[in-house]
């Protein structure tokens, strides 16, 4: 025979679950909201968050400077400039190759596209001709009524281009300015907070500043060891356009997982374009066989520390970043993860119960 229920333990499981309940919803809410006035805020905060990721990668080198008694403000001066001509010299390096296949580059895709016209036409499609023809009117008809919209889009393009580079500017300001000033921030952050928020606040501000240097600076290195493998790779092949597809590579690598994908695909289908099957097929075996190393032998050498994370919440945070937030989201998804991580194991640690403190050996004791 089943035993009754009882009413008071019925009552105090609901009342807790429903004290639960409120709670957690006062919890989304507040997080509701602050990604509200985070998105509000987001022309600022977006520089912001790129400055702290220039100055993760520049920070060593101020650090050095800065120990062999540079002042901070020239230390901070002398980086940035460094940091500067370095990026004029990579923009430099894949404008002029660009520009210089430009031609080589149109000319094997639109014999790539001849090519699939010519196998779509023989089996086992069998498309005819005037098919294909009818349908490339057709694309070209739906072109030409959405001039408007196109319109709209190179606009919308343009603007885009003035944020991205009112956001770079801001973003190389604060990486001087966290350069100069940085170590004195968290002693400055202390003295603002009342109580416990003075010592548990800058704890975890150092805790994911580590964090955050340790990811950007590994991912960097890893990054850089697959563009040169990678490029090495094309260059034998004599694929096109190797410098750009070579610092694809590099910037994809701050995208874990998914960046890798990406990069490998565009160096594929320039390959299959230029080349022609057999030098695609070649492509992209060395770009499975960099990706390997990279899985199994550079990551676990650099990233010694880790980040504490699974591999199945990397791809998660990044699928889950992409999806709210495009590239951005991407990007910035799995340093969120990580700081995030930081942030709950920090709180694990105030919440555990101590330690209890061992006994005296009985053995001992005679």
């Amino acid at each position: 025979m089943p035993d009754t229920l009882s009413s008071a333990r019925t009552r105090a499981a609901l009342r807790t679950t429903a004290r639960v309940s409120a709670e957690s919803l006062l919890v989304l809410a507040m997080l509701a909201v602050a990604l509200w006035l985070l998105g509000r805020m987001w022309s600022v905060v977006w520089p912001l968050i790129i400055g702290l990721l220039l100055t993760t990668l520049t920070w060593p080198l101020a650090r050095f400077l800065r120990r062999h008694k540079w002042p901070p403000a020239l230390a901070a001066s002398a980086v940035t400039v460094l940091f500067l001509l370095v990026i004029g010299g990579i923009v430099t390096l894949i404008a002029v190759p660009m520009a210089s296949q430009t031609d080589e580059l149109t000319d094997g895709v639109t014999e790539g596209i001849e090519k699939l016209r010519d196998w779509a036409a023989g089996p086992p499609l069998n498309i005819d001709d005037s098919e294909i023809t009818h349908a490339v009117d057709s694309a070209m008809a739906r072109v030409q009524d959405s001039v408007g919209t196109i319109t709209t889009t190179v606009a919308t393009g343009v603007s885009t281009v003035v944020n991205g580079l009112i956001t770079a500017v801001l973003a190389v300001f604060l990486m001087f300015f966290f350069l100069k000033d940085g170590p004195r921030f968290l002693p400055w952050l202390g003295r603002q907070l009342p109580g416990r928020l003075a010592t548990d606040v800058p704890t975890v501000a150092a805790r994911s500043w580590e964090t955050l240097g340790s990811f950007v600076r590994s991912q960097a290195l890893v990054g850089l060891l697959d563009a040169v493998f990678i490029g090495l790779g094309l260059w034998f092949l004599g694929v096109p356009l190797v410098l750009p597809l070579a610092v694809l590579t590099f910037v994809s690598a701050f995208v874990p997982i998914v960046g890798a994908l990406f990069a490998g695909f565009v160096a594929v289908l320039i390959a299959l374009v230029s080349n022609g099957l057999t030098d695609a097929l070649i492509t992209l075996a060395i770009i499975v066989l960099v990706q390997q190393l990279e899985g199994n032998v550079f990551q676990p050498i650099i990233q010694s520390r880790g980040l504490g994370l699974h591999a199945a919440v990397v791809l998660l945070a990044v699928t889950l970043g992409g999806s709210l937030a495009g590239i951005v989201g991407s990007l910035l998804a799995v340093p969120v993860a990580a700081l995030i991580a930081v942030v709950w194991n920090y709180v694990r640690e105030q919440l555990g119960d101590p330690e209890p403190e061992p006994g005296p050996d009985p053995a001992g004791a005679g």
